[in-house]
């Protein structure tokens, strides 16, 4: 017997049976994923049904609401698909509760695969007019009410919308200064970066947009998490992540270091600097770097991030040189302290002329908590009402203060226990909100720990980007009579509460256990103040109002689709503390409108309200150089607006006209109830 080379028989017959092992594999592993989405799918159909607060079953007229929603998740500025792509889709139009009922999601995949599809060819087109000439002294206009525009019947109808977001782009750049060359090139990049970034889209996060457009069908706040999304909502509420600690940004295909955070890997190790390109990405067992040039961005942070103690080892590009380095991390714990409860004790005299006393600010980004510690019976778990407590001592440390303010602006809500023991920290005990549940029985969450932290004047601040926990917060100490509201004319108006429940969690004996199916943010329950009110779209009127450019846009719940109505129920006994009545309001806004009427600051404010209104009516942009930058001119002291208010939720009480408006009233407020208390004594 010769040993030589197998026969091309043999040969053939290795490779055929090889290339059907594969096959069966993959046609397995297809069959698995293909399965497990179904049965995510009916998961996820049977707990809304059966845990939604609204009890509204799946039904026609939800398969309606979905086939619009999910089409304006994919093109909500309506210019890739066409009016007859659109048409196509209408014969699902009462079928797809009955798909979803059998776990078929294949409508969600087919319609974003067009979609992937309208975006290529509508790309391309944009590349090439990008490059065509434009005039940019004609006067014509570009439609920005996106509800009311129809579909595009035409190539040519679509093609003159494309011309004229192309022609927007360009002129925007070239009224911030760039050359027009510059400008196309920067354009070419988005176009490319837009397909790119879309062509990534996995098939799990095409999943969690078609069942969160179904989940929003039913309000605003309910969705699907997958896996990877339940990951980020866990950091946000644990206020900690294990990885390298550095935040990354997508820029021009590359991944780019924005920031190293404080006690990180990254911080510890020092040769990982902001502006560093990073270009791969290896575990500590792998030979081979993964090249991320180009990847999403969610892609390459699931690379990096890992548990604790393992190792990552990074291809980088310096900011610097250029030159290429590895570098090898040891990822750790790391805690975002940029987003906890932060406190400051202000000496008015140092921040206003005249003025005497002491001011603790204390800014609570959200009401964050970490379950999952206080589950394990951790005793140093993540809270924002122990951080409360913790800042409040602070204060009694650095000599007391005169009068507390609580800064909820920007505070979309969080736990609602934290918002109920921080609530605690105020009032003595009773009753801090009410909740209705699906059967319409009313269950009051009270305080139930004696005493208070803090017993003196209080001040909670509020915007129309506080929400949910914050109107708990502000709501029971307004209803206790324990402090004054101030700020925009009212709260968000978010009077729900949203459970988090593992898909699959009430139903394992139809899943394996192990198996990761995402979660479902659900609607479960609407709360309502101890007063007996909802703050569902009305939200917390303040006390006294402060001018802001934020109180006059489209922030809020009443501009939501979807949302629930406003109702009542009957209120609770609960104590009134007698620190606020009609006169102190009545006299603390006069004293305040005095001051608003004579400062320079909130005059102009008030010119640029005014300004934004009257543009706000338009339905469209001026596409005419001398028109646009006009208008950019006015529009620039609005951006400058809001991007100062995001800044204030970034600092404990930044410098500025409105926060010493803000001071002033809660020195204000202190002298008050010190007058009264004086009066009373004698």
């Amino acid at each position: 017997m010769t040993i030589g080379k197998p026969s091309r028989t043999a040969t053939t017959l290795t490779i055929g049976m090889l290339a059907l092992i594969a096959t069966t594999i993959s046609a397995r592993l297809l069959s698995a994923e293909r399965t497990a989405t179904e049965t995510t799918t009916k998961l996820v159909c049977e707990m809304v049904e059966n845990y939604h607060v609204s009890q509204e079953q799946i039904d026609d007229d939800i398969s309606s609401r979905l086939l619009n929603r999910y089409l304006k998740v994919l093109d909500p500025q309506k210019l890739y698909l066409t009016a007859s792509d659109v048409e196509g889709f209408t014969k699902f139009r009462t079928q797809l509760d009955d798909l979803l009922q059998q776990g078929n999601t294949s409508f969600a995949f087919n319609a974003f695969d067009l979609y992937i599809k309208r975006m290529k060819e509508r790309v391309t087109r944009a590349h090439e007019i990008i490059d065509a000439e434009h005039d940019f002294s004609v006067e014509e206009s570009l439609a920005t009410d996106n509800d009311k525009l129809p579909w595009a019947r035409t190539q040519a109808e679509l093609d003159d919308r494309w011309r004229r977001r192309v022609k927007y782009e360009l002129l925007s750049l070239k009224i911030d200064g760039t050359e027009l060359k510059d400008a196309r090139e920067r354009l070419h990049k988005r176009y490319k970066a837009i397909v790119t970034t879309a062509g990534q889209t996995e098939d799990n996060e095409v999943l969690e947009m078609y069942l969160s457009a179904l989940t929003h069908c039913f309000d605003p706040h309910s969705s699907y998490m997958s896996p990877e999304t339940l990951d980020d909502f866990r950091i946000s509420m644990e206020l900690q992540l294990e990885g390298i600690g550095a935040a990354l940004r997508a820029e021009d295909g590359y991944t780019t270091v924005a920031q190293i955070v404080k006690g990180g890997a990254a911080d510890d190790d020092g040769r990982l600097e902001v502006g560093d390109k990073i270009i791969g990405v290896a575990q500590e067992d792998e030979n081979e770097f993964t090249d991320i040039v180009e990847m999403k961005l969610s892609k390459v942070v699931r690379l990096i991030r890992g548990k604790k103690g393992t190792v990552v080892k990074l291809q980088t590009k310096k900011a610097d040189t250029g030159k290429i380095e590895v570098y090898e991390l040891t990822r750790k714990r790391i805690e975002l302290t940029q987003s906890e409860v932060k406190g400051e004790v202000i000496d008015l005299g140092e921040r206003l002329d005249g003025r005497r006393g002491r001011v603790g600010v204390i800014n609570i980004p959200s009401f964050y908590r970490d379950f999952r510690g206080a589950q394990r019976g951790i005793d140093d778990f993540k809270s924002t009402a122990r951080d409360v407590r913790k800042v409040l001592k602070d204060f009694d440390t650095q000599g007391g203060v005169d009068v507390v303010v609580v800064d909820l602006r920007m505070n979309g809500g969080g736990a609602l226990q934290e918002a109920i023991e921080v609530t605690g920290l105020f009032i003595d005990k009773g009753p801090v909100v009410q909740v209705k549940e699906q059967d319409g029985k009313i269950k009051s969450h009270d305080d139930k720990d004696a005493g208070a932290a803090y017993d003196g004047p209080l001040v909670v601040v509020c915007n129309r980007l506080s929400a949910s926990a914050s109107e708990i917060f502000a709501g029971a100490i307004k209803d206790y009579g324990r402090g004054i509201v101030v700020g925009d004319t009212t709260t968000h108006g978010k009077g729900t509460v949203q459970n988090v429940m593992p898909v699959g969690k009430q139903f394992f004996q139809l899943v394996t256990p192990q198996k990761r199916r995402g979660a479902l943010k659900l609607t479960i329950s609407q709360f309502y103040r101890v007063n007996g009110h909802s703050t569902q779209n009305e939200g917390v009127p303040s006390d006294i109002v402060i001018p802001s450019m934020i109180d006059h846009m489209d922030l809020g719940e009443s501009f939501l689709e979807n949302a629930l109505e406003f109702d009542k129920i009957e209120p609770t006994p609960h104590q009134d503390y007698k620190l606020v009545s009609a006169d102190v309001i009545s006299r603390l806004k006069a004293a305040s409108n005095d001051r608003v009427k004579k400062a320079a600051k909130f005059r102009e404010d008030l010119d640029k309200i005014e300004d934004y209104l009257e543009r706000k009516q338009r339905k469209s942009i001026p596409l005419e150089e001398s028109a646009l930058r006009a208008e950019r001119e006015e529009g620039d002291s609005d951006d400058e607006e809001e991007q100062a208010t995001v800044e204030e939720s970034k600092v404990v009480l930044r410098d500025g006209h409105y926060n010493d408006e803000l001071l002033s009233i809660a020195a204000d407020y202190a002298e008050l109830l010190r007058d009264r208390r004086t009066a009373g004594n004698r």
